[in-house]
């Protein structure tokens, strides 16, 4: 599994409720360390990998602003929606005309669900409880389809596959979007999995200076990858 290849032990930290500010002052207080002890009980330390599975404010605005184009009319799903950040982003930042979350996890769903209630998101937004390989005609008829790191650090290699020829066989709207994090190419690499880009995807070039602000995190916008289906 990919959070085993990784060299570093890493921590999961949600991108849209704590960012790097944040975390900074959770370190300067004593309540987080970037480190870890490599031998225990010494004095030696090494950096700690960051990993979330949610996009930051940020880039939700990245996405909705600069990325996707009008999403008027159109049907968005995301795979893996977590917290439900891609669902009211779009719900704010677009006028798409249905937003669905595909999340396995049913804590995930109650908590979305509450803040869909609450924000009277309801008009336009759904959350499913199901695993993404039984909603075929859900991908199917999607406009765009957003995947964040959905599969690599839950799912072995052959699950990983079997959900990767899945979404291979269903995504196949002419004209739709992929957005993806981090790329195709990435994901599908070291998977025993034969799925053909250049007769299905055409990668869209995007914009990354976009933002006036010196202290964005580049490195995060340059992971997200938007694909045209063929």
């Amino acid at each position: 599994m990919e959070i085993q290849s990784r060299p570093e032990p890493t921590i999961h930290v949600d991108a849209f409720l704590y960012d790097e500010d944040f975390i900074d002052s959770l370190c300067e207080e004593g309540k987080m360390s970037r480190n870890y002890c490599t031998v225990c009980g010494s004095h030696q330390t090494a950096p700690l990998g960051f990993i979330s599975h949610s996009f930051s404010l940020m880039e939700l605005k990245f996405i909705y602003h600069h990325v996707l184009p009008d999403l008027s009319g159109k049907v968005l799903v995301d795979v893996g929606s977590r917290l439900g950040t891609v669902l009211y982003g779009g719900y704010l930042y677009s006028s798409a005309l249905q937003l669905y979350g595909v999340e396995l996890n049913g804590d995930f769903c109650q908590l979305q669900e509450m803040i869909i209630k609450k924000y009277q998101f309801t008009d336009r937004v759904k959350v499913l409880h199901a695993d993404i390989c039984t909603q075929g005609s859900l991908l199917q008829n999607a406009d765009v389809v957003i995947m964040n790191n959905v599969f690599e650090y839950f799912l072995d290699e052959a699950e990983q596959a079997r959900a990767w020829e899945y979404i291979s066989h269903n995504i196949r709207k002419q004209g739709s979007l992929l957005l993806t994090v981090p790329s195709l190419e990435e994901s599908l690499s070291g998977l025993q999995i034969n799925i053909q880009l250049s007769p299905w995807v055409e990668e869209v070039p995007l914009n990354y200076d976009v933002f006036p602000e010196k202290d964005i995190d580049r490195e995060a916008l340059e992971q997200i990858h938007l694909y045209k289906i063929l």
